[in-house]
């Protein structure tokens, strides 16, 4: 067992902070041979299951956190000048409960704290602690910032405060050392008062980049967060080169001093304990009729839908493709789910809502088609159903529905009203620094002319996943560059070292999940700049914790068409229903061959 484990690490997920990619500091740790390491992103836990599997790939374990902003106040106090400089608090999961406490406390920053950052407050710590480790922070926690101001009391207030809260060897004092003066004065101060207030001392280095070289590329990402240049004064930036995954004997030599600080580590680390299924379903309870099951529910619909698109007696060749399905859907326990998805179509179509006829696999499944999920008859065209739905494959099926643009809010409240505000919500999705976007992000930071920045961007091809080590190869005049002006390969350089990197959160266009139990159960929740509640984890990730993922895409071809079908109405024309469009128009298809697909969804382009 190694003598030191990072306790205190801030990935790609601290936005334009953090420089430390999961997958290569988990691989690093692993060449240290470190056989632990945490996350601690700034406010966050928007890479806690990257970081997981990432950590159990490379054979070492994963302990799950966040360095929590504490507001000076109360979470709803928002006094400019007084409440917009939180404190930093390191919170690491020691079990499963920690770790729901820890989805809970995340959840309530964003949706309940927010004020320019993510903030929890005492109250919310006093309600959310058990299984909880908390560590004292950087230069910036409660303890630290009151030791340095001198001012004692508060720092003993302060301390005595987790401490009592936390309970005996679940409060740290954090010792950190990366030169700078202020962590000198203050590390002695920090192991005075832990003695005296009998808080054990543990030794972390703040991490935000894997290696020492990758200094600069994150002193970059700050200043492209703070809109500053490398040659601006007083802008935000770290003191030091040190803030990486130094090794065991490198954490000795600067914080040797005081050992027990860094025999903690391992101490807390053997400590966490903590696992992330995801081998399981969690599939939303859907109301039924009194007397029913959700698989009798979804026969009787599935029954009455084929009568009503085949005639009173279906053919011999509809009952069975029907009994197939329900079979392979009773045996993957799916039932409810159909029942899901028909219940707000069948909402939308009740309210004149147009709603397309359906897209991807699940055209192949004639139960969607006998519920009205979908308008195209498998059967005519030979779709397969085992495309959408496959016994040998266990995953939750997925259905992608096209809602008109201008009414798709509607659907998504129904939803909410059916479930719960505590059961539904949007999901994330991360902007990440694409090739070009990268290059020009680092120019403008390197203060280069904006006309040089543009011409070597432009140099990369405007393909799909394109990125720049793929464009030095594919532009023989930007290798040229590369290769023979110490500026371009200054700026390719750093450019390549941010890549791909996430820059900022947003909404996904299409993405709900639907929960069996309230959200913060199975995810930590975030609240975007227009007040929209998402998950904090990305819809993979949501997937792969086998949650209910919907994707309701809202079209503006749908809102154009049902337009046009209300105006053609009451104008006198006749009445018209899409989905009874005959698909075989040889005008149609005429026109389609003669190129004229402008505005034609999906066909134009």
């Amino acid at each position: 067992m190694a003598e030191f484990i990072h306790l205190h690490l801030h990935t790609e997920y601290s936005l334009l902070d953090g420089a430390a990619r999961i997958e290569e500091v988990t691989a690093e740790a692993a060449r240290l041979g470190l056989p632990a390491l945490a996350i601690t992103d700034h406010g966050s836990m928007y890479g806690v299951v990257d970081f997981y599997k990432a950590c159990r790939k490379a054979g070492i374990k994963p302990i799950l956190g966040c360095e929590f902003y504490v507001a000076p106040r109360g979470m709803g106090d928002r006094t400019p000048r007084v409440d917009d400089s939180p404190f930093h608090l390191v919170l690491l999961a020691e079990n499963q409960e920690g770790y729901q406490n820890l989805l809970r406390l995340a959840s309530l920053s964003f949706t309940e704290g927010f004020y320019y950052k993510p903030r929890v407050d005492r109250v919310a710590l006093q309600n959310h602690h058990r299984g909880l480790i908390a560590l004292s922070g950087c230069l910036g926690g409660e303890v630290a910032v009151n030791l340095l101001a001198g001012n004692m009391d508060r720092a003993r207030e302060a301390a005595a405060f987790y401490r009592d809260l936390f309970g005996p060897e679940h409060y740290y004092l954090e010792l950190q050392d990366h030169g700078m003066p202020e962590q000198q004065k203050l590390n002695p101060l920090l192991a005075s008062l832990g003695e005296e207030m009998g808080i054990p001392l543990v030794a972390t280095n703040d991490v935000h980049y894997v290696k020492r070289e990758h200094a600069e590329i994150q002193d970059v990402l700050l200043c492209i967060q703070t809109g500053k240049t490398m040659n601006d004064t007083g802008r935000m930036k770290f003191k030091s080169d040190q803030l990486y995954l130094r090794s065991p004997r490198d954490m000795d030599q600067v914080l040797g001093r005081w050992p027990g600080a860094l025999a903690n580590t391992v101490r807390i680390a053997e400590r966490c304990q903590v696992e992330i299924s995801f081998d399981q379903m969690h599939l939303p309870d859907f109301a039924v009729p009194p007397g029913h099951t959700p698989q009798s529910y979804l026969r009787e619909l599935c029954e009455e839908g084929v009568r009503r698109r085949y005639g009173p007696d279906p053919s011999p060749e509809v009952r069975e493709r029907l009994e197939y399905e329900l079979s392979v859907i009773e045996k993957m326990g799916f039932s409810a789910y159909f029942l899901i998805v028909w219940d707000f179509i069948n909402f939308a179509r009740g309210q004149g809502i147009p709603v397309g006829p359906g897209r991807g696999s699940a055209a192949g499944s004639l139960v969607a088609y006998s519920l009205g999920i979908t308008s195209l008859d498998p059967l005519a065209y030979g779709l397969l159903f085992e495309r959408f739905l496959n016994p040998g494959r266990i995953s939750m099926p997925d259905i992608d529905t096209d809602i008109c643009f201008e009414r798709r809010p509607e659907v998504i409240n129904y939803v909410v009203n059916r479930y719960g505000a505590d059961r539904v919500a949007q999901i994330i999705t991360f902007g990440t620094m694409a090739a070009r976007a990268a290059i020009r992000d680092v120019g403008r930071v390197l203060s280069m002319p904006y006309a040089d920045v543009d011409k070597v961007a432009k140099l990369v091809p405007a393909e799909l996943h394109m990125t720049i080590a793929k464009a030095l190869e594919a532009s023989p005049e930007l290798r040229e560059a590369y290769e023979e002006k110490p500026e371009v390969k200054k700026l390719i350089d750093t450019a390549a070292g941010l890549e791909g990197m996430p820059r900022h959160a947003s909404t996904h266009a299409a993405g709900i999940v639907i929960t069996k139990k309230p959200l913060t159960e199975y995810l930590p929740l975030y609240r975007s700049t227009d007040g929209t509640v998402t998950t904090q984890f990305a819809m993979t990730t949501v997937e792969e914790l086998g949650l209910l993922k919907m994707d309701l895409w809202g079209l503006r071809t749908l809102t154009v068409i049902g337009e046009t079908v209300r105006l053609i109405r009451e104008s006198g024309g006749p009445a018209i229903d899409p989905d009874r469009l005959p698909l075989d128009d040889r005008a149609t298809y005429e026109m389609l061959s003669r190129g004229e697909t402008t505005a034609v969804f999906q066909f134009e382009s």
